[in-house]
Order: structure tokens, then sequence, then C-alpha cells
């Protein structure tokens, strides 16, 4: 057995479960996803690679129905992990943060928010972080798509060099398009969870 496989057999049994009741929501989110954002063509994704199919989930996450579907599942699978905060690069987790806040807040028990920009701003108070977080938090990152992670690792080492107390307990995503996103966050042991993987959609 190879020496990652202990922490990653651990970071899986830790994924949070919905519960039976949210599986309709669940449900209805894929359908959104499915007739707003997956699209197929020939296209270049973040990461450089070309593909047959392209998922634009900012037409899901900044619809109306999405948007509140995202903020009831996200936050279900967090609730539990007694967390600070929710983050993300923008501007793909922009939405879905506003989304989590937005639902925590109705159930009483509100997070607070924060985006990651690709590098700090030039003028102002030249931060890479922007909105709330302190060094004595647990938060989570979520991301739309994940595809090699490469989005969440930038906004992960801006994070440690700025707030190298934080905890970063959780990484969410509505879709995991199995491009080695996963295996990189289980190096950093980071437990990773996607509301979807890619091949239900490309088996529609």
């Amino acid at each position: 057995m190879s020496p990652t496989a202990p922490t990653k057999t651990l970071i899986q049994s830790l994924k949070p479960a919905l519960s039976p009741a949210s599986q309709g929501m669940k449900d209805e989110l894929f359908q959104i996803v499915k007739r707003l954002s997956f699209k197929t063509g020939d296209f270049v994704l973040a990461s450089g690679k070309r593909s047959n199919y392209y998922i634009d989930c900012r037409m899901s996450t900044l619809d109306g129905r999405g948007a509140f579907l995202i903020g009831h599942l996200f936050h279900e699978l967090l609730e539990n992990l007694n967390v600070d905060a929710v983050g993300g690069m923008t501007l793909g987790a922009d939405p879905m943060i506003s989304s989590v806040i937005y639902r925590s807040a109705a159930v009483g028990h509100p997070l607070s928010g924060f985006i990651v920009r690709k590098e700090a701003k030039g003028h102002g108070a030249a931060r890479q972080i922007e909105g709330h977080i302190a060094p004595w938090m647990r938060v989570a990152l979520v991301e739309d798509v994940v595809t090699t992670g490469g989005s969440t690792l930038k906004a992960i080492e801006a994070i440690r060099t700025a707030y190298p107390t934080v905890e970063i307990v959780q990484i969410l995503s509505i879709i995991d398009r199995n491009a080695g996103g996963a295996e990189a966050f289980s190096r950093l042991q980071i437990p990773f969870q996607a509301l979807f993987d890619v091949q239900a959609f490309l088996a529609e």
C-alpha cells in the first residue's frame, strides 16, 4: 500500500452525507446544471486542456433556483464541521459563497464569507483576500467545477501565506471532472467532496 493510501481512506471516510430529504434538491440541481451549464463542442479549459464539453456553472450558480439549492446543499454538508467562514477563488466561487452564507443566516447560524483574488490589488489595502477571515478560523472552500484543482490550490496557498493558523477543513464543488483535483487535495490532507461526478452528465 502506498504511503498516501491510509490518509486518502481516512479523508474519504470523513465525507459528510446529505440527508434523505435533501436528495430531491440534489436531483433538481442536477437537472438545472444539465440544462443551463452543460455544453458540448470544442473548448479550452482553465487548466489549458482541451475538451469536447464545457460546464459553465455560473449559469447555474447565478440562477435563482440554482443558487437556492446550492446554498442549501453546501450548507448541509458543512453544518456539522464547525466552520466559521466559507471562501474561494474569485470569480467562480463568489455566488456560491453568497448562497451558503445566506442559507447559514436563514437557519440562525450565520457564517462569514471571503474571496481570494488571483493576485493582490495594486491599490487601497493591497489585499489578496477580501472579506471576513481571521487567524483563528476554521474555513471551507468552494469551487464550481474541479478539474486539476488549480484555482483552489492557489486559494489555499494564498490563505496559508497570509493566515498560516487558519484551518481549511473542507473543499466542496458542484462537479468533479476526475482530472486530478481530488488527488491534489488529498495530498494536502484536505477533505474534498463534489455533489456530482462529471460522468453522470456524460452518461445522459
